[in-house]
């Protein structure tokens, strides 16, 4: 069984969770018998001898000054990429961006098209400030691929209760939730020590860790809001970057100023950190914190559980499938409001109990060292890649025939 694996994001080119997925993914499907696995990635030639095929979007149609058009230049990627599927069996993507050439390489071939649903373009309205016109574009590819593909993988149960909502005309019996893995090998805990100096944390005052983009589906205004509630000796280190627009970054900035005025101890590392990195501050850190506002699956969750820490997140997605409630964490109640983009209804509200949650860990050392030990008790038994693949591939096999 020949299968094409189309993405975005690969190594070393990944900035999200779909391209840690997509990555782990194609090389436990490589080790699966029966399987011959091919990668197709957008940008520049990949290390990996999984990658057969890069691709650029054309020139003509991407303008840096109108942002509407990198919606045109995914889209001829794309056209690309169908091009070059010819010969397989399946076809499997990741993402609005890759949906399309799924889709079309499934009408040329006659071959399945599955679809992972790692977020969903109706849900994430404020990409329309990022996007502009090109937000309507994302949509359509999405939705058309998804109503055409022959199976959609659902990374959570809260993620397919979501799918089935926003595309009501879709077959149940063709939505499938396989969960997102992760390598625990890779995420693991080690010695922080080293990692710690190189950022300026203080290795003897407890930390509250943030890791993801700066964008509003991560929340992560709300826990810098969060920041003067904490207890006084608390540091709090913010890995963000990458704001989808000026204006979020803005806010961003002024946020963080206005907390460092009223807490000591914030860090914030706004360039892209290695992985090594991630896991190091991960291991170190007292309590993660994920207070996103939508979160299909949520695997940095997992990551952070692996490294046996104990995590606050939202009551949202497929987060409460990861993170049990008083046993490897606490989960924050989330009301959204008539706000498009899915804020709180009271965002006063939201923080103060997001704080509460987060305080009660740092009060409470010895119970937090446990639930983060259970964490990774929890990773170990139900979030390991070889389970996911097998999954996979006997999917794969059924819509084969």
């Amino acid at each position: 069984m020949r299968v094409a694996i189309v993405t975005r994001e690969f190594p070393p080119e990944v900035y999200g969770g779909a391209g840690v997925h997509a990555e782990y993914l194609a090389a436990e499907l490589d080790r699966a018998e029966g399987v011959d696995v091919e990668v197709h990635a957008f940008g520049e030639p990949r290390p990996s001898p999984l990658v057969v095929g890069t691709y650029q979007p054309w020139d003509a149609l991407v303008d840096p000054s109108r942002p509407q058009s990198a919606a045109l230049g995914t889209v001829s990627a794309d056209l690309a990429i169908a091009g070059a599927l010819d010969g397989v069996d399946l076809v499997h993507t990741h993402t609005w961006y890759a949906n399309l050439a799924g889709h079309l390489a499934a009408m040329m071939y006659d071959i399945p098209h599955v679809v992972t649903a790692h977020s969903l373009e109706p849900l994430r309205p404020w990409k329309a400030e990022q996007l502009g016109g090109g937000y309507a574009v994302s949509s359509w590819c999405e939705r058309t691929s998804f109503e055409a593909a022959a199976a959609i993988i659902a990374v959570s149960g809260g993620m397919r209760d979501d799918i089935l909502r926003v595309y009501p005309g879709l077959d149940p019996d063709r939505v499938h939730v396989i969960h997102n893995g992760i390598d625990t090998d890779t995420y693991r805990p080690v010695p922080a020590g080293p990692v710690l100096a190189r950022y300026g944390i203080d290795p003897d005052r407890p930390y509250v860790l943030f890791v993801g983009r700066i964008t509003r589906q991560k929340g992560v205004t709300h826990l810098v809001d969060a920041i003067p509630h904490l207890r006084p000796d608390t540091q709090v280190v913010l890995c963000a970057g990458a704001p989808d627009t000026p204006a979020i970054g803005a806010e961003m900035e002024a946020k963080v100023a206005a907390a460092r005025e009223r807490h000591g101890g914030v860090v914030w590392i706004d360039d892209m950190v290695e992985r090594a990195d991630v896991v190091a501050l991960m291991s170190g850190a007292t309590v993660f914190a994920c207070p996103s506002v939508y979160e299909p699956f949520g695997l940095i969750n997992v990551e952070a559980m692996a490294c046996g820490t104990p995590v606050v997140a939202s009551r949202t997605g497929g987060i409460p499938e990861i993170v049990v409630e008083g046993e490897t964490g606490h989960l924050v109640e989330l009301e959204r409001g008539d706000d498009p983009y899915g804020e709180p209804a009271d965002p006063a509200r939201f923080v103060a109990e997001l704080a509460e949650a987060i305080n009660d860990l740092l009060d409470r050392p010895d119970d937090a060292r446990r639930m983060g030990e259970a964490g990774r008790r929890r990773v170990l038994d139900g979030f390991a890649w070889p389970e996911v693949a097998t999954r996979t591939v006997d999917l794969y096999r059924s819509v084969i025939g």
